[in-house]
């Protein structure tokens, strides 16, 4: 999984266990899947997820919708498919999109160099392009991996980090590679983005998000974040306590800030200071749905620009070109029921899992109430449901 934050997720058995509470199906789509996707969901919450929900919208009529979370979590919140999330990583296909939007309006173009919008500011800036930064090949070091940041990832320091911090930080990191060359995901180039968004513009990314994306759609609960503040219904999002963190989790992300209990630390309230542009949007499944939606079907963008978005990169290697793309902002795979465009996203508390078919006629996605799957079980499981939700995409 690509992820806004890269916590490294266990393989280890844990000792604390949890019990499925009530599920909420709505009858639609094939009993075969429904009842594939509802024990999937069971199936993680018996394995340690604090929550699981899921949503399947095939076009035609009322999604599916299923709702598991474990018995101790009640207290907190009784998880719905429709509360808000933080959609992490999911982020950049917003970020892409508004790009893309000021290159059909000539404002940017995709081979400006990042120089041109933020001098000084990026290694290499003269030889990586605002479509390096997108499609995450510039080799710029990802900020997430500096030590440095670790206090802000796990909601221990207040310090809001800015672009321009961030960006400084980086430059002290050599280059994983020569820009244009290769591939890796690295969350630097969208705080990058942010900043040439804000450069180009004159506005704040919440208000670009706003004003260009939320408000023309009508998506209700879709914002980017700058606090710790929801706007409604949210989802509580968890992670295990250092005493209950798999044995493999590195020590310096074995302690969250947040109320303790029931063996977990409950991260809802903490804002990770360091996400910008990379993962600061809350969003809904339901409101995703629809975002996607007017992204595929070109409401959001001319057909050039969407053909560029749809433009992608080998993940893997130039050797298996066909398993996984990296586009614009936005990720696809070949799978055995047929190709999807999703993205993922990962930071504490919360997992979220966004797909789509390549008209937008029809999504899914599920999340998770941690960042941190506990078990091997719970990671073959979660791939299995993965491979469920692009399944059901197509029947």
């Amino acid at each position: 999984m690509s992820a806004a934050l890269v916590v490294p997720l266990a393989a280890t058995p844990s000792s604390a266990t949890a019990v499925h509470g009530s599920a909420a199906v709505r009858q639609d789509g094939t009993a075969e899947r429904r009842a594939q996707l509802l024990e999937l969901a069971r199936q993680l919450v018996d394995e340690g997820v604090p929550g699981v929900t899921v949503r399947v919208d095939d076009g035609h009529g009322r999604p599916l919708e299923i709702s598991e979370q474990a018995a101790w979590t009640r207290k907190d919140h009784r998880l719905g498919v429709d509360d808000e999330v933080r959609e992490a990583s999911n982020t950049k296909t917003v970020m892409a999109t508004l790009v893309l939007q000021l290159v059909a309006e000539h404002r940017l173009a995709l081979t400006d160099p990042v120089e041109k919008w933020l001098p000084g500011q990026v290694r290499n800036g003269r030889a990586i392009t605002l479509r390096m930064l997108l499609n995450h090949t510039s080799g710029l070091f990802d900020y997430t991996d500096d030590p440095a940041l670790v206090p802000a990832l796990t909601g221990q320091d207040p310090h809001v980090w800015t672009s321009g911090e961030i960006l400084s930080l980086v430059r002290g990191h050599p280059a994983l590679f020569e820009p244009g060359t290769e591939w890796s995901y690295s969350n630097t180039n969208y705080i990058a983005i942010g900043a040439v968004l804000e450069r180009a513009t004159g506005k704040s990314l919440a208000t670009l998000v706003r004003d260009r994306i939320a408000g023309p759609l009508g998506l209700r609960h879709t914002f980017y974040a700058t606090g710790p503040a929801w706007r409604d219904r949210h989802a509580h999002g968890y992670e295990p306590d250092a005493a209950h963190m798999p044995a493999n989790v590195p020590e310096e992300f074995r302690n969250y800030a947040g109320p303790q209990h029931d063996d977990h630390v409950d991260v809802t309230g903490d804002y990770v200071t360091a996400d910008g542009a990379d993962a600061a949007v809350v969003s809904t499944a339901g409101d995703w749905s629809r975002f996607y939606g007017a992204l595929m079907s070109g409401r959001l963008l001319p057909a050039a620009q969407l053909a560029e978005m749809r433009t992608t990169v080998p993940e893997i290697g130039p050797d298996d070109p066909d398993e996984l793309g990296y586009g614009l902002g936005i990720e696809t795979a070949k799978t055995a029921c047929g190709t999807v465009w999703d993205h993922v996203g990962i930071v504490p508390g919360y997992a979220t899992y966004n797909v789509t078919d390549s008209t937008g006629r029809r999504t899914a996605s599920f999340f998770f109430a941690t960042s941190t799957l506990p078990t091997r079980q719970a990671h073959q499981t979660g791939a299995a449901l993965m491979d469920a939700l692009n399944c059901a995409l197509f029947d």
